[in-house]
């Protein structure tokens, strides 16, 4: 029984070992700073951008507009479970480019959705069991195509902004970089309200996304991670 309990024992240590090793090479800033390489001219960009209903759908769209389709394509917007406008906002957004939303097809653009991370009023003693939902929902899209060794089918880059589900998602890409899978670089854009402080969300996801940008300078705190490029949308 004490040998039993010592190998026991060991084995934890190792594995809490190499998940220690795993999260100081994945959060090195050497590390990070690696993953931000330009890419070359001509190339098209997979963008998977989420979309959290209300105003920070419309900020995302606002942003997305902006953007050379030909070059971040195809593009997938994810919405939560309920949330059909953000969804029709976006299949407008495509149709005024000349494109259409193609659900499970192969195509230039189509619409996820996953469960919600927390509704409205939801107990704080539901909401872990919720979030984990959404988790498994992220996990299928950008997990399961790394191990099935399809990279072509996850994104490039996860644009994110908004409510509680886009801290799931980031997760979901922080878990395939501790697995040694195929992991996109996470954008987090900080909304358009936040004038002088930042939103839980932001405050979460500031130390562990890739890019950290906000649209006010007085957001930011002197001498911490981030990047002011002004009003974006």
């Amino acid at each position: 029984m004490p040998q039993i309990f010592v190998l026991l024992c060991s084995a934890l240590l190792a594995l809490l070992g190499i998940v220690a090793w795993r999260f100081i090479a994945v959060f090195s800033p050497s590390k990070m700073h690696s993953r931000l390489v330009p890419r070359k001219p001509g190339t098209t960009c997979s963008l998977t951008v989420f979309l959290g209903s209300g105003g920070h759908t419309s900020e995302m769209l606002a942003l997305v507009s902006s953007l050379d389709f030909t070059r971040y394509t195809p593009r997938t917007y994810i919405v939560s479970e309920g949330d059909e406008l953000s969804a029709q906002k976006a299949a407008d957004l495509e149709k005024l480019r000349h494109n259409s939303i193609k659900p499970n097809e192969n195509g230039s653009s189509y619409i996820l959705t996953i469960p919600r991370a927390r509704r409205v009023h939801q107990s704080l003693l539901t909401t872990p069991f919720s979030a984990l939902k959404t988790l498994v929902g992220a996990l299928n899209y950008m997990t399961v195509p790394a191990l099935r060794h399809k990279p072509q089918d996850a994104p490039e880059v996860l644009l994110l902004n908004g409510p509680g589900t886009c801290f799931v998602l980031c997760v979901a890409a922080l878990i395939n970089r501790m697995l040694g899978l195929h992991s996109p670089r996470v954008i987090y854009v900080e909304s358009f309200a936040r004038v002088k402080s930042l939103s839980l969300s932001g405050r979460l996801l500031r130390p562990i996304v890739d890019s950290f940008i906000v649209q006010w300078p007085d957001a930011l705190t002197s001498g911490k991670r981030g990047i002011c490029y002004g009003w974006l949308v």
